[in-house]
């Protein structure tokens, strides 16, 4: 059924999505998953949320982060904190989970539907506190590998769980392509009140 009236807003958990596609084999053309979602309805807001390590800052994916930046999305980072365990071992402890709830529920009275591509079972309470304010919720992970990336309690809870699989050909990056900040010239970052059909 197609409602062209419909608002919504994606929310990317980027190191989760990153795990995922990696099990499956492919790469995200974040540019593709923007038309991919603005065909959905009126496309509010695109957030990309992901943790950085120091020696992340300024390589493996900062030409990402920035790509996004310039590109209509809504990039949200955060440092992860280094510790010692008391094994003596050094870890590296950091979530972005706050973060993003918060900015969806900031965001909830101005849409109805929500995407969220994250399999984290943590966002169950999160999905069922949008619900209750009116949000349809779509859960974006996979189930096509083993173990599931995504959490059977947040599959449960969403609206709709979409598996990345069935997007997999309307959002593959092709592997030929490398998506850097010399393409920010040739793509709008204005997709703010774009309308098309509806799935």
């Amino acid at each position: 059924m197609s409602d062209r009236s419909s608002k919504l807003a994606t929310f990317i958990d980027g190191t989760n999505l990153h795990a995922t596609t990696k099990a499956l084999g492919f790469d995200i053309n974040y540019k593709r998953l923007l038309q991919e979602f603005r065909s959905c309805g009126t496309l509010v807001r695109a957030f990309y949320f992901t943790m950085l390590t120091e020696d992340q800052e300024f390589v493996s994916i900062r030409p990402l982060i920035d790509w996004l930046d310039y590109n209509g999305y809504t990039v949200i980072t955060k440092m992860t904190k280094e510790f010692v365990d008391p094994a003596g071992h050094r870890k590296l402890k950091g979530d972005i989970g706050v973060e993003l709830a918060v900015q969806a529920m900031e965001l909830a009275q101005y849409i109805d539907q929500l995407i969220l591509f994250s399999g984290d079972g943590a966002f169950r309470s999160l999905v069922a506190a949008l619900q209750r304010r009116g949000v349809r919720v779509s859960v974006v992970s996979t189930m096509a590998c083993q173990p599931p990336m995504v959490a059977d309690e947040l599959r449960r809870q969403a609206d709709v769980f979409i598996d990345i699989k069935e997007l997999q050909v309307s959002v593959e990056r092709d592997p030929n392509h490398r998506q850097t900040q010399r393409d920010y010239r040739h793509l709008s970052p204005n997709f703010v009140g774009r309308q098309s059909r509806s799935h």
